[in-house]
């Protein structure tokens, strides 16, 4: 993507920009800039949040950002910010990050980010809720997968203290026996199916961002401030476009 913006800034705007450098040194300028475009992607998410989101009701979720993908491939590229994970969505492993992002529900459409973040790709979706989201918010309902179920830390803390309440589909109770499994068995996929329901939009949302932006696929990347660049700086054009 980044050389098909040189290539036609090259070809069709020469006149406008008549001391543009080599894509190697543009290349390398863009890279430098990796921490601005996380800066930019962030005031604009909170600077354009849509009147008729529901601020009371947010969905919560990840997606894998992919530099190498196998079970037995090595990561060659951003070591610093990148480890192996899995993606259950694709059944396959693979380098990388993982993109989280925590969105206001908006009826009718794809939800819109109250906040993205981005970690290596075998840290779990729960605690990175824990570390980002969970002492900030409060008076919210939540619906996530089953990665982020913990009776113990919503219920017994959190909604005593914040007033969140997390709702996941049901969660299967290591010991159980099938008599009770088949007992609850019809309240148990009913609200397991309400729940999936609510929380959809948030992977048309990413479903939305990669196809805009083919921000899953980031083999081409070389560097560390290059995949920064890949991930926030996509990002940030997601959302211009989206806004304006």
């Amino acid at each position: 993507m980044v050389k098909d913006i040189h290539s036609f800034t090259k070809e069709y705007l020469s006149s406008w920009f008549p001391s543009l450098p080599s894509y190697q040194t543009f290349n390398l300028r863009l890279n430098r800039l990796n921490e601005c475009f996380k800066v930019l992607s962030q005031r604009l998410i909170s600077s354009f949040t849509p009147k008729d989101c529901d601020f009371d009701v947010s969905l919560v979720d990840s997606m894998p950002v992919i530099t190498c993908a196998g079970r037995n491939r090595i990561a060659k590229v951003a070591k610093e910010i990148t480890t192996k994970g899995y993606c259950s969505t694709k059944n396959q492993y693979y380098y990388g990050l993982k993109l989280h992002a925590l969105a206001f529900r908006r009826k009718g459409t794809i939800p819109f980010p109250e906040s993205i973040t981005y970690t290596p790709a075998e840290d779990n979706d729960l605690t990175v809720f824990k570390q980002n989201w969970g002492d900030t918010i409060v008076n919210r309902m939540i619906f996530g997968d089953k990665i982020y179920s913990d009776f113990e830390y919503f219920n017994d803390n959190k909604k005593q203290t914040q007033n969140i309440q997390m709702l996941t589909p049901v969660k299967a109770v290591k010991g159980q026996s099938e008599q009770e499994k088949q007992w609850n068995k019809a309240y148990n996929d009913l609200f397991s199916t309400a729940v999936s329901k609510v929380r959809q939009p948030i992977e048309s949302f990413f479903n939305w961002l990669n196809e805009r932006t083919k921000i899953q696929r980031a083999q081409k990347v070389r560097s560390t401030s290059g995949l920064l660049v890949h991930t926030m700086g996509k990002i940030a054009i997601a959302f211009i476009y989206l806004i304006f």
